[in-house]
């Protein structure tokens, strides 16, 4: 079995600039692992996925589901063109042979979402964005179902924005995809993927503004030193 940021109890930040792309089994498409317990190609995985113009992944399923935020450019698959902002949670045991012709940037979870879960399609973009309980702070909810533990969310953050202090009894992963925030042990720009434990708590703050994803109460899976 391979670890690579395995070990759910401890705080991981990975600034993705930092790292190279690595070709996946479908040859044309690239990936930055951020997380992988199990074997290189059936393991539980996070990472940033891109796919260059034209290229075309070969049909495969997903046991354990899959979680997909498109970042940039335009994703397809049998179900539709996904443009960026789509946000797209496939349950377990779904199948397709995923393409993109203009060329897109994903965050994507893999085999993290076991179960009888409903199929999640959203148009973030379509979306308005909700007040939060935090002055300067809104929020759209991703993915929340009675049935299981994790729900997620993208929040938007005004300028010079300080919130409380922020207590995560079941962990939480963070991925800035606009802008920049910081806490007491670092500065987290575009792409940057904060991990922090259950039971983990700090102060953030973005002096600038920033929108980011965030997923809470889902660090229940493998794990790994």
């Amino acid at each position: 079995m391979i670890a690579v940021n395995g070990d759910l109890s401890r705080r991981v930040h990975l600034c993705s600039d930092e790292m190279d792309w690595v070709p996946s089994p479908g040859g044309e498409v690239l990936r930055k692992r951020l997380h992988l317990v199990g074997t290189p190609e059936g393991g539980e995985v996070t990472s940033l996925v891109r796919y260059p113009p034209g290229a075309v992944f070969p049909p495969h399923p997903h046991p354990g589901g899959e979680e997909i935020l498109v970042l940039e450019g335009l994703f397809s698959d049998a179900g539709g063109d996904w443009p960026a902002g789509s946000y797209l949670l496939n349950p377990e045991g779904f199948e397709h042979a995923p393409s993109s012709e203009p060329g897109c940037l994903l965050f994507v979870k893999l085999r993290q979402y076991p179960g009888s879960r409903r199929q999640w399609a959203l148009d973030t973009g379509a979306m308005d964005w909700q007040t939060g309980t935090l002055p300067g702070v809104e929020l759209k909810w991703l993915y929340r179902d009675d049935g299981y533990p994790e729900t997620m969310r993208l929040e938007r953050w005004a300028p010079g924005t300080l919130p409380e202090p922020r207590a995560y009894p079941g962990g939480v992963e963070v991925l800035v995809l606009e802008g920049s925030f910081n806490d007491e042990q670092a500065e987290y720009g575009r792409y940057d993927w904060l991990r922090l434990p259950a039971g983990a708590s700090h102060r953030p703050a973005s002096r600038d503004g920033c929108v980011l994803y965030i997923k809470e109460n889902g660090l229940g899976g493998l794990t790994a030193g």
